[in-house]
């Protein structure tokens, strides 16, 4: 982390807490320094100016001072509020999702990846802005693996290196990857994995946003397709994910 007494950075505010009697205990994704908490003084005292600017999934301009324990907001300046994530729930479901996966990701101190910084304002705003958010979902998921070196690997057989075919396939989470169905049938810790499925997840993988979005899955290609990415994340951090059932109970 950088050693000026203060800096500017940009910023994501990922979630915040009461601190004290009138404080804030931000969490932040900065491009400049990946993510930090920082203490937002007097920010929930009715006169505050910059409560506003502190609402999750906003993203803002920030200046910060090193206090003696934690860094202190000095300045800060909204640049996208991302209203229609807060104004709709199923917006703020869907956004919480990809918050969540970022913050059980990352580390303080690990120093900043403007790549990911760009991914969460850019799925930010596909939330925000396209109906369905299913294909913005799966496609940060899978940039997201990309950045913290979790890439499954999808094109050949992890196990016997043999390439895929144009047939139903196994995907093993501690192996990473896809097996093929000589490698996979049996194996108590793959499961099965539909043709049309992996051609989605290869697809995902190898396009740009742009080229992704020509996908046109159906609903049960959808689900399954999910079940499988927040399978293999369950697999990888160890733990459930809170907001998947959040998003489930608000769809009944």
């Amino acid at each position: 982390m950088s050693s000026f007494r203060s800096f500017r950075a940009a910023a994501v505010v990922l979630r915040h807490n009461d601190w004290g009697e009138s404080d804030q205990l931000l969490t932040l994704y900065t491009r400049e320094q990946g993510m930090v908490r920082a203490l937002a003084k007097g920010a929930r005292k009715i006169t505050s100016r910059k409560a506003g600017h502190l609402q999750p999934f906003t993203q803002v301009t920030i200046q910060l001072a090193r206090g003696r324990d934690l860094l202190i907001v000095t300045q800060v300046e909204t640049i996208n509020a991302f209203l229609p994530l807060h104004n709709n729930l199923n917006k703020t479901s869907h956004a919480a999702y990809i918050v969540e996966l970022l913050y059980r990701f990352s580390y303080e101190d690990e120093g900043g990846n403007p790549a990911l910084f760009n991914l969460l304002i850019e799925t930010l705003d596909r939330i925000e802005k396209e109906d369905s958010a299913w294909l913005a979902i799966r496609y940060y998921e899978m940039r997201l693996l990309d950045e913290v070196g979790f890439r499954p690997q999808l094109f050949d057989c992890v196990n016997c290196g043999r390439k895929i075919q144009p047939e139903d396939q196994y995907f093993s989470f501690s192996a990473g990857g896809v097996l093929c169905p000589r490698c996979g049938l049996g194996l108590p810790n793959a499961i099965h994995v539909s043709l049309e499925t992996l051609k989605y997840l290869r697809h995902f993988q190898r396009s740009g946003y742009h080229q992704a979005s020509r996908a046109r899955a159906s609903l049960g290609e959808q689900k399954d397709t999910e079940i499988l990415m927040q399978s293999y994340f369950t697999y990888l951090l160890e733990r459930q994910l809170n907001t998947p059932g959040f998003i489930k109970r608000i769809k009944t």
